[in-house]
């Protein structure tokens, strides 16, 4: 069976996959260092109130930044109770962070800001619609989902999982204005050129 194969066979709301790639050091992904692009969004933020969501934060560097510049009420999730135990350990004495070992789409509440930072590569593509709706359900009535999307397709077998602007386009159009889906010019420098940033605000109902 494939690694791919496997993912597919578990359940979202399993955390077997993600504990075992934290557990065994197999997380390509994470840069060491909060996502360039994310920080320069965050640098033009002037309102540190806003109450921002962090999905699949990973070792949570976003969120870890945020703190640092003034930002008051931060949520972080992850499937992967291995991780979350870390972070509530790391962030132990912050305040205005909080940490919740949770399923994605059964969280609930409203934020002004949901921070994407390779969480939508790590879910199936055949999830994307849900991953909209929900992003949307999620979000304050002129709240916005800003971050990074891969705008390439990956060789291997995902996750994570490539994409395209043309697609993202028909796919957040259904439920955002997209305020900006263009080439990163700021992306790291392993990633440069194979990602574009996002920033969609919510459609009103």
């Amino acid at each position: 069976m494939t690694q791919y194969n496997l993912y597919k066979n578990l359940k979202l709301s399993d955390s077997a996959f993600w504990d075992d790639r934290y557990e065994s050091g197999q997380t390509g992904w994470d840069i060491g260092y909060a996502s360039t692009p994310v920080k320069e969004y965050a640098d033009q933020i002037s309102d540190k109130e806003i109450k921002i969501l962090i999905p699949g934060c990973g070792n949570a560097y976003e969120a870890e930044y945020l703190l640092q510049s003034g930002f008051r009420d931060i949520t972080v999730l992850d499937i992967s109770e291995v991780l979350t135990e870390k972070l509530k350990m790391k962030f132990g004495g912050y305040e205005g962070i909080r940490i919740f070992n949770e399923d994605f789409f059964e969280h609930e509440d409203k934020y002004d800001l949901i921070i994407e930072q390779t969480f939508f590569c790590a879910l199936d593509p055949g999830m994307r619609e849900e991953y909209a709706v929900k992003m949307s359900s999620l979000l304050s009535e002129n709240g916005k989902v800003a971050g990074v999307l891969f705008d390439t397709q990956f060789e291997k077998e995902g996750p994570p999982f490539g994409g395209s602007r043309n697609e993202y386009e028909v796919l957040f159009g259904k439920h955002f204005e997209i305020k900006t889906l263009e080439r990163c010019y700021n992306s790291v420098a392993k990633r440069s050129g194979n990602e574009v940033f996002i920033n969609l605000k919510n459609k009103k109902l």
